[in-house]
């Protein structure tokens, strides 16, 4: 049984720091006045958003989008619908700086999970914990009992600077330059909660890699991202940082640029300060869905943004903070608990033993230690799984496990010698599963399940492609098995599929009245290199059609690649025409009559559709013309694609934008049959009629996508570089997706005969 707010403030008093407590004081107060109408929801939600505390969805038998008919079941029988944030319960996400934690922590995750949530803890692609089903009036309890443990929500949430990531592995990684976990600890602590933070239009977001070639920090897709570097300074090593700032992923994804070669780790924490300071008095506060640092960097240029941002450390007031933290970097060593020791060679091992050493378990740069991975099928370990994980961490290492960004756990320091028995009892547990880091180690973010923005069912396509994929994975050829599979359940990337071999993120389409989950096929990523390339969208295909698609592309390559040939130089070779054409057979939707299975979403038995809106005469289907006006836009932004391919960024621009162009024509055409095609007058009627009336806004992005057509209308007579000519692209292909969406809703319109 829970117990109350008051009880849990009685219990840990003492235990948790004075300005943290008087913090959560002030945090139940402004619950308990939201609750009785005295603080406004706007006021409160950014309050609870910087609490961590989010709304979850809740369809009740209607998608928010309003597009598809959706039924989410609640964690108590009986309970109706909800209407308001105190009906409804939430998530609550939990900052896991740098994914590091102990026994302790662990044991009340898992109390927590237990009580307040469904008895299942998930991890996400930035190392947090989230809990889902959690009532707004118990997250007082919820965040002092962690607080008592070390651990915080503050700023996981809202427009301010999130959990700090950094690679799993720094500190016993083989291939690193240095560990980065110290300076990973000091960036959190001293911009969380300072005052030059509070201010962002958006969200902010940083990684710390330990090494340029590997994956684990994705460095290169942050804010900011830190590589660890060192060079020889009078004749001394010195430690600093291949800094790079401005990027991200979200819809429109953006490479983050290269601010300085060698940054002294000295200048760490002084050059991130007037990184958000300049980022807090110049980035966009109006509109979010230019508020990120990325869209600043391009708007000023980088030149610009490094004088201003120099300027600006100049004027800094001098903080002991920005360098006590180097006179101990020793602080953050790990030490193991049993001394070193070697894998023995047994005649008989426990079955299954040696698949999951193959996958799971990693030779540390330490001798006789080895890192263990457990691998959780989507991020998910339930609150007993967490309890024996934190038992395995008593007994066989201290206090070194950590989160990672692939929605995993690890064990660090592990005597080699203990490998068998750490995995006897992570298999009893339900914890011993094979494969971590290979294919059917599938990434994907909550999608329908919960989320608010979710289009199609990434987890229930994730678990599909992980069971399908897991059968086999021991029989594959090794380039296939070592690819990487994200999938995002809308285009905001939370499943980060713009830097997967196999991206997928969820769209929808309409057949014959019926609307068809999809997901468009993202090839290109680099996942490697810290995130060093990202790939684009070559089609959409039915969401049944995905483990096919999987199956054909990871074919086609296995058959054709040359000897030693990566995945990425694979795509690259051979062009996206012939990736597109791989799978276009694919992409065709059978009639509901005859594959209703189409029609309805993975793991969800009921029939993904906003109704019977109408059914084609016997002689078949009549197909509205837009019909093949949207698909002949589809048709512009791949070739768009193949311009870019072929080094021709003017063309790449050209028909990027004509896409959008003509996408917004056909919309019109819909509303008012006559009218000019003059790019000028498509773009005045396009605000006109359907912007200003708000009949294109996105549910949840708003004005977002009208506003790329928009603007590339305003500069399409610019220069174009590669870089701004695949962001078109993406522009593009997501205005054509909000155009179909735009066209349902039109379908329930009367049409305006006005010329």
């Amino acid at each position: 049984m829970k117990a109350s707010n008051s009880l849990w403030k009685q219990k840990l008093a003492g235990r948790i720091a004075e300005p943290l407590a008087s913090e959560l004081d002030v945090y139940e107060n402004e619950v308990a006045l939201r609750r009785q109408g005295k603080i406004d929801e706007k006021v409160f939600a950014e309050t609870r958003l910087r609490r961590g505390a989010y709304g979850q969805r809740y369809d009740n038998g209607q998608r928010h989008d309003g597009i598809t008919a959706r039924k989410l079941e609640f964690p108590t029988a009986g309970t109706k619908g909800p209407s308001t944030l105190w009906d409804a319960p939430g998530m609550q996400r939990i900052k896991i700086p740098y994914g590091g934690m102990n026994a302790e922590q662990i044991e009340v995750m898992a109390e927590l999970a237990e009580e307040y949530s469904d008895g299942i803890a998930h991890i996400t692609t930035r190392q947090d914990f989230q809990l889902h089903f959690i009532h707004i009036e118990d997250t007082p309890a919820l965040m002092r009992r962690l607080a008592a443990v070390g651990i915080t929500t503050r700023e996981a949430c809202g427009n301010s600077v999130r959990n700090v990531t950094a690679c799993h592995l720094t500190g016993v990684c083989r291939t690193q330059t240095f560990d980065v976990t110290p300076y990973a600890h000091a960036l959190t602590y001293f911009l969380l909660g300072h005052p030059d933070c509070q201010d962002f239009g958006r969200k902010f977001k940083i990684a710390f890699s330990g090494c340029r070639t590997e994956a684990c920090g994705l460095a290169r897709m942050h804010d900011i991202g830190a590589v660890a570097a060192t060079r020889e300074i009078d004749g001394q090593v010195k430690r600093g940082f291949e800094f790079y700032i401005g990027g991200g992923l979200g819809t429109v994804p953006q490479q983050a640029r290269l601010f300085e070669e060698f940054l002294p780790e000295e200048e760490l924490l002084p050059i991130s300060q007037s990184i958000c300071r300049v980022f807090a008095r110049l980035g966009e506060k109006k509109n979010r869905n230019t508020a990120r640092l990325k869209f600043l960097v391009s708007k000023l240029g980088l030149d610009e943004f490094k004088r201003l941002v120099c300027e600006d450390r100049k004027t800094l007031t001098p903080d002991p903070r920005w360098t006590a933290f180097l006179s101990d970097l020793g602080t953050h060593d790990e030490a193991p608990l049993k001394p070193p020791s070697l894998l023995q060679i047994a005649p008989v091992r426990d079955p299954g033993f040696d698949e999951w050493y193959k996958t799971n378990v990693y030779s540390q740069r330490q001798g006789g230690y080895s890192t263990v991975t457990v691998a959780l099928p989507l991020g998910d370990i339930t609150a007993d799984q967490l309890r024996a994980l934190a038992d395995v961490t008593r007994k066989y290492v201290k206090d070194t496990v950590r989160t990672t960004v692939e929605q995993n756990m690890v064990l660090r320091w592990v005597s080699s010698g203990d490998l068998p028995a750490v995995y006897r009892e992570l298999k009893a547990a339900g914890l011993g599963e094979p494969g971590a880091g290979t294919i059917a180690d599938v990434v994907s973010c909550p999608g329908t399940d919960t989320c608010k923005l979710g289009i199609s069912s990434s987890r229930g396509l994730s678990g599909e492609l992980r069971w399908r994929l897991a059968e086999k994975q021991f029989v594959m050829d090794e380039a296939i098995r070592n690819l990487r599979i994200k999938v995002s359940g809308c285009f905001n990337s939370c499943g980060q599929h713009h830097v997967a071999d196999l991206g997928f993120y969820g769209v929808s389409r309409n057949k014959g009245g019926y609307t068809v989950p999809h997901f468009q096929v993202v090839l290109g990523g680099q996942w490697d290199n810290n995130a060093g390339a990202y790939g684009l969208a070559i089609g959409a295909v039915p969401s049944k059609r995905i483990p096919d698609t999987v199956e054909r592309i990871t074919g086609r390559y296995l058959a054709e690649r040359q000897t030693g040939e990566r995945f990425q130089a694979w795509i690259k070779r051979i062009g996206k025409a012939a990736c597109k054409s791989m799978i276009d057979d694919l992409t065709a939707v059978p009639a509901h009559d005859t594959s209703p299975e189409f029609y309805v979403d993975w793991a969800d038995a009921r029939e993904y559709t906003i109704g019977d809106i109408g059914i084609g005469e016997c002689a078949g289907e009549v197909v509205n013309p837009i019909d093949f006006q949207l698909a002949a836009c589809e048709r512009e932004t791949f070739e768009a694609q193949l311009a870019l391919e072929a080094g021709d960024a003017a063309r790449a621009r050209m028909l990027a934008y004509e896409s959008m162009l003509h996408g917004a024509s056909a919309l019109l055409k819909q509303r008012m049959p006559m009218f000019s095609d003059d790019p000028d007058q498509v773009a005045g009627l396009f605000r006109e009629q359907l912007v200003d009336t708000q009949l294109f806004h996105d549910p949840f992005a708003g004005p977002k996508f009208a506003h790329y057509f928009l603007k590339a209308h305003e500069r399409r007579n610019e220069a174009v570089t590669d870089t701004r000519a695949h962001q078109l692209i993406e522009e593009a292909q997501l205005f054509i997706e909000a155009s179909h969406a735009c066209y349902a809703r039109m379908r329930q319109q009367p049409v305006s005969t006005k010329a």
